[in-house]
Parts: C-alpha cells; structure tokens; sequence
C-alpha cells in the first residue's frame, strides 16, 4: 500500500462524515489538512449533499476554519447543472425538490424554478435532498413524473449523516417514494457513485486516475465512485459505514482507516 500512497498527488475529500460531522468538525481535521500541505499534495472537497450552494459550503467551512476556493468544492448541484447543459440543452424551466439555497443555484444558472401549479408545466423534474419537504410539492412532483418528463437525482443517498437523534431522509429515499407512488425511478442519478466529479478533478489538474485518493465514509457512494473512477478508494470509519458493513458489501475499499488523522501519517510514511 505504501507504492500507491506514494503516486497520490490530489486527496478528494467527502465532507459529512469525514471532516466534520453535522456542524461539528473533526478534531485532528484541520491538522490532515496542513499535513496534505506540507507533502506538496493538493486537495478538493465533494459532497452529494445538494442542500447549500458553494457559497453556503465556503462559509460553513470558512467557520470551521478551512479556506476553501470556489473551485476546491464539487457538489451534486453543479454535476446535475452540468449534465442538465450537455443532454438537455433545450430545458429551462424545472420543477425542483430543493431547498431555496439549491434552488437559487440553479437559477444563477439560467433556469427557471416552476411553482406548484397543475397547468404550468416544467421542461423536467429534478428530485435532491430536500429538508423544506412539503407534502403538496412531492405530490406535483410525482405527477409530473407520471407524465413522463425527464427525471433527475442529485444524489443517490438514502440519509443523511447527523450527530443528532433523528434520521434525516436524502434524496434516495425521496426518489424511493415516488418510484412508489408512480413506478418511475430516476432517468439519471448523479453526485457519487457517478464518477463525473472525479473526473472532472482530474481533467482540471492534469491527474491520472490512480493520483487520486477518494475519501469517504460510504461504499456505495464514495468508494464505489474510486472504483467506476480508477482512484484509490479510502473509507474511514467516521461517518455511517460499520465494518460489518464492510464485511457485507460486494466491493470492498482499497484501505479502510477509522479517520483522516490515519491516512495522513501513511502519505508522510510514504514519502519517506
């Protein structure tokens, strides 16, 4: 493992789960991060949750005290504004399960957020994680499934990691409920296990694919983007998986840590 850590020039970091938990950030994050610095190795932040805009995210991490770019955040958002650009240029006007800081987004795109009305029909429909949820806007949005417009997910989640006592229900279970309610699942899903983001990382950095370590708390999404990808797949115990769910799943990551703490002292060791 020591010869692949030692090719890892760029570390693609999760956020919930891996660095911060809810709004409480890890105590040794901070310290990987610097660690990353002084090995010369560059680092992005991904996350499939869609609920903040980056700008959101650069002040929620500006609190914690990382200084972040606009261009070190990739979320779900921008991987289905980009997609939305290269297969449907025609569509404009959506009706989004989303909450307003999503929803603002994507009107800074170009698009038009269509209001909850039987006649005033949307190009698509596009379906995220939605904590402004309410029960009439899930309704119109599985009629306008059943009328067969395009159908996009932003993420596959089932929930969302919190350190609080509720189970917080992502846009995979949303997606469950309509696929129940009208026998339509999603057209297209995007955010992790889709590798768009990392390949986009490595376009944009002039990377090869096992110059990348993807880091984060979930097989189904994190590590198996690492794979579809060609990076390293690093899980770290500090978010949802449990090592009886490593021991269950089909595919299993590259190396499994219980935090980023871990994976910084392996990428000093390997370059010495």
């Amino acid at each position: 493992m020591d010869y692949e850590l030692k090719k890892i020039r760029h570390v693609a970091l999760d956020m919930d789960g891996t660095i911060y938990l809810g709004n409480t950030l890890f105590p040794y994050t901070l310290d990987f991060l610097h660690q990353l610095d002084e090995l010369g190795i560059t680092y992005s932040f991904l996350t499939n949750n869609p609920s903040r805009s980056i700008a959101d995210y650069l002040l929620k991490l500006h609190k914690m005290g990382i200084e972040a770019t606009r261009e070190e955040i990739y979320n779900t958002t921008v991987a289905t504004i980009d997609y939305l650009h290269a297969h449907f240029p025609e569509v404009r006007r959506l009706f989004l399960l989303g909450t307003p800081s999503m929803i603002s987004q994507f009107e800074e795109a170009g698009f038009i957020s269509v209001p909850d009305s039987p006649t005033d029909r949307p190009d698509a429909v596009v379906v995220a994680f939605d904590m402004t949820l309410t029960y009439a806007r899930l309704c119109r949005a599985c009629w306008w499934v059943s009328q067969g417009l395009p159908y996009l997910a932003t993420n596959p989640d089932r929930v969302c990691p919190t350190n609080e006592k509720t189970i917080l229900v992502d846009c995979g279970s949303i997606c469950r409920c309509i696929e129940h309610a009208t026998g339509r699942c999603p057209d297209i899903t995007l955010g992790k296990p889709d590798p768009n983001m990392l390949v986009g990382i490595r376009q944009q950095r002039n990377l090869q694919p096992e110059e990348i370590a993807m880091v984060g708390d979930r097989i189904y999404t994190d590590i198996e983007m690492a794979r579809r990808a060609g990076a390293l797949g690093v899980l770290v115990l500090s978010g949802e998986t449990t090592m009886q769910i490593v021991n269950e799943a089909p595919n299993k990551p590259d190396l499994i840590l219980p935090s980023v703490k871990e994976l910084g002292e392996l990428l000093a060791r390997s370059r010495k």
